[in-house]
């Protein structure tokens, strides 16, 4: 399993999060990439970078339906400079 780390980027924006991808093969060679902080955030792919590609965008689906929901992950918030109004 390969696991890219979730972290704070520094050289990019004080505020920039990203996800960890965790990757694994099944035994017929196909690739899953998955983001365990996003339930339901699981991708097949032939290849590594196409289940990584299939991966962001459930992802983005998903936070984007949560947000719509009324809801905001934690990290999702500080990626929002000037945060979001409260009524």
């Amino acid at each position: 399993m390969t696991k890219i780390l979730a972290k704070k980027d520094k050289k990019r924006q004080k505020n920039s999060y990203s996800f960890a991808v965790e990757f694994d093969r099944e035994e017929d060679g196909r690739w899953i990439a998955e983001i365990p902080a996003i339930p339901g955030a699981l991708a097949y792919g032939d290849t590594k970078r196409a289940a990584l590609r299939r991966v962001y965008a459930i992802a983005l689906r998903t936070l984007a339906d949560t947000v719509e929901g009324g809801n905001t992950p934690a990290p999702l918030l500080s990626l929002f400079a000037h945060g979001l109004a409260r009524r």
